[in-house]
């Protein structure tokens, strides 16, 4: 079990890893060791997820979310597939754990009237000056 939060623990069937060629470079290595780490969640089949989370989860991963509901998650910044491996399973429990804080409702507000007086004595100064440049510039012509 892989303990996102203490109420989110994910299985770890759940999660799908392949191992790919990595790109750039790195000599011979690069071409004869699949160090690279692909990393598939199904967010969709998740026991572990509410509803609610998934949702959110999904609107964060945006385009690493395929068409069926599975969140992949490349990784490629280290030689080894072992490290590699640990960034894409850390970058995922970040993501979740992220999802998992329900975003504060916001609450409907009114500019004091004192701020709407600025606004407005702000407009009718701005407004003053464009008035007499305009006035200044006709005369140059």
């Amino acid at each position: 079990m892989i303990a996102v939060t203490k109420t989110i623990a994910l299985s770890e069937d759940e999660i799908d890893e392949r191992f790919i060629r990595s790109s750039g470079p790195g000599g011979q290595n690069v071409n004869k060791v699949a160090t690279a780490v692909q990393l598939r969640f199904a967010i969709d089949a998740s026991p572990a997820l509410d509803e609610a989370v998934r949702q959110r989860l999904k609107a964060l991963a945006g385009r690493r979310v395929t068409r069926a509901g599975v969140l992949v998650i490349t990784c490629d910044s280290y030689r080894t597939q072992e490290r590699n491996r640990g960034a894409a399973l850390a970058r995922l429990v970040d993501m979740i754990r992220r999802a998992s804080v329900a975003p504060k409702p916001r609450r409907p507000t009114r500019p004091s009237a004192a701020a709407r007086e600025r606004r407005l004595a702000e407009k009718r100064a701005r407004s003053g000056v464009k008035r007499r440049r305009a006035a200044s510039g006709e005369e140059r012509e």
